[in-house]
């Protein structure tokens, strides 16, 4: 799957978002608003680039920006290219009493972000300002049993899923666990395997898998990963490339996966917040304490 990488602006004044308006491109996008911002070129630096698009589409330029969100996103449209969008919120502002804009825009607006609606947005908007559906995001839960048993859900749209996955030994016995929940942190399900002999990071994948799986049976449309390896996190960002082979199958699960969700991001996350993973990760190696000898 070919990748793409897009810096995007944050720019907010008196609690205004600015957003172009989109007058050229392909049809999905004309009419839309979008945040500044625009495609890298190659080995261009992602704050260069931010710079670069700022000044040429709306006459802005800026010092500082701050790293706030990595989002990847799968566009069909454009033959299943992987886009990874870098946010950056981006403050000390210089520009004129009127924008500038570029060939591809007619207008902008300052507009609160409060009263945003998704149906004028670029899909990639939407998501980095965390509208999602038009629908409410929270998860509705009609009826949770146990891991492994069916959930009915309705307007489950976006969920949080913790994983963790742990080898005692590197390479040796290993497993790999999920934790779902809602916008609320009340567990929607969770789940594990043991996985035998392999290394820590693989193990830390097949969690992602499983969570994955999981969340696309229950027919989710937006997920967030809270992940504690940065390692991990920045790989499935598409920022560190993966060099080990033993990992490549797994990765092209969960890139395969990923395109059948509308959203899917990875956060980083310190170690004490992913306690009730990495408590399922250990107790499936303690019951299998014994399978090896």
């Amino acid at each position: 799957m070919k990748q793409r990488v897009v810096v995007q602006a944050l720019i907010e004044q008196d609690g205004k978002v600015l957003l172009l308006h989109r007058s050229q491109g392909r049809p999905g996008i004309v009419g839309k608003y979008e945040l500044p911002g625009g495609t890298l070129d190659t080995a261009e630096q992602p704050e260069d680039g931010l710079r670069r698009h700022l000044h040429k589409d709306a006459g802005l330029t800026s010092e500082h920006l701050v790293l706030i969100d990595v989002m990847s996103m799968t566009n069909r449209e454009e033959g299943d290219i992987q886009h990874v969008f870098i946010l950056y919120r981006v403050e000390g502002i210089t520009q004129q009493s009127v924008l500038s804009l570029g060939s591809s825009y007619d207008s902008y607006e300052w507009k609160i972000r409060s009263e945003l609606q998704r149906s004028i947005l670029r899909d990639s908007a939407a998501g980095l300002l965390g509208l999602y559906l038009d629908a409410p995001k929270t998860a509705q839960i009609m009826e949770v049993k146990t891991s492994n048993d069916a959930i009915k859900t309705t307007n489950m749209h976006r969920v949080i899923i913790y994983t963790d996955g742990g080898s005692r030994g590197n390479p040796g016995p290993s497993a790999a666990a999920f934790i779902i929940m809602n916008d609320h942190q009340d567990i929607i399900d969770k789940g594990g395997v043991y996985l035998g002999i392999t290394t820590n990071n693989q193990a830390e994948y097949h969690g992602v898998r499983l969570g994955l799986e999981r969340a696309a049976e229950l027919g989710v449309e937006a997920v967030e990963f809270r992940i504690d390896s940065m390692l991990v996190v920045n790989q499935l960002r598409g920022l560190y490339k993966i060099k080990n082979r033993e990992l490549w199958p797994i990765n092209e699960r969960i890139t395969g996966l990923m395109t059948t969700f509308k959203r899917v991001t990875f956060t980083h996350v310190p170690r004490e917040l992913n306690q009730q993973a990495d408590t399922l990760v250990n107790s499936l190696l303690d019951e299998h304490k014994n399978d090896i000898s």
